[in-house]
């Protein structure tokens, strides 16, 4: 793609956008954080605060009002289903990690994204607790701070997250070499730290959302990793269907070893 082509600038020019929207909207969920916001249940089992709605609604009108030909899918408002028909769309969550925001830890994070026809082509994270942006876009390489991301190059011993049951699943050979991470409470960050080398890698316990997952994609896959199901295929977002199955992100020979264990395969040779 020659440099400065019309694709280029649209990219820079969306990324531009969302960054300056999602460092207002960091603002605004700080004058919840740590104040006790109210607190609703989804569905019984889902909280949502009223800082996800505020961040929501401030994202939506800004964002949209620049882009009234985009799309808009975001945990708190999907609009109708001719908006996910666009060629773009905004792909958001006001607050990922919405549990730890209300008990007031400071891993969660405002994401938005950018797909393009399935595509998640720019992605923005902005983690104010931490001091941390991440932000990248198609072709341009991805960034924490102004700073390039790369994924870990390999090595003899591994540092996997997500839920131990499916770590579990990778063959004992490389258990053996493998350290399982803590909980993170944002899936969003807990990507952006498989694309930091903050971790080798991470599974994704099926019922993901494309919320959760659409501005991460593109960081990880700017720094050199991929996010995808046992079959090798990447998600597609902004689709009928925002609910993902059971997904790894990583890189290399490793990510190969996490697709073969979400298939349910033990091969003897590890990575």
């Amino acid at each position: 793609m020659p440099e400065n082509s019309p694709h280029d600038q649209t990219l820079q020019a969306d990324l531009d956008l969302i960054a300056a929207a999602a460092r207002e909207a960091g603002n605004i969920a700080l004058k919840y954080f740590r104040r006790d916001p109210e607190v609703w249940w989804k569905e019984g089992v889902s909280p949502v605060s009223e800082a996800d709605y505020a961040v929501d609604s401030f994202l939506r009108s800004e964002l949209l009002a620049a882009r009234p030909d985009y799309g808009w899918l975001s945990e708190e408002t999907a609009l109708a289903e001719q908006e996910l028909a666009r060629d773009r769309v905004f792909v958001v969550d006001p607050i990922d990690g919405t549990r730890a925001f209300i008990d007031g830890r400071p891993i969660w994070c405002v994401s938005i994204g950018v797909v393009h026809r399935g595509v998640s082509v720019v992605g923005v994270l902005e983690c104010p607790e931490l001091s941390e942006t991440y932000q990248a876009l198609t072709g341009g390489g991805a960034f924490r701070n102004g700073d390039r991301l790369t994924v870990k190059s390999a090595r003899d011993s591994f540092v996997v997250a997500g839920p131990k049951a499916m770590v579990s699943g990778l063959p004992s050979s490389l258990l053996q070499k493998t350290r399982t991470h803590g909980y993170i409470p944002s899936l969003a960050y807990r990507i952006a730290m498989v694309a930091s080398g903050a971790l080798d890698a991470t599974f994704v316990k099926p019922n993901s959302h494309d919320w959760d997952l659409a501005a991460a994609d593109v960081i990880l896959r700017e720094a050199g990793g991929a996010i995808c199901d046992a079959e090798g295929k990447a998600p597609s977002y902004a689709g009928p269907e925002p609910k993902k199955g059971a997904l790894a992100a990583g890189s290399g020979s490793l990510l190969q070893a996490m697709k073969r264990a979400l298939r349910g395969e033990q091969p003897e040779a590890s990575p």
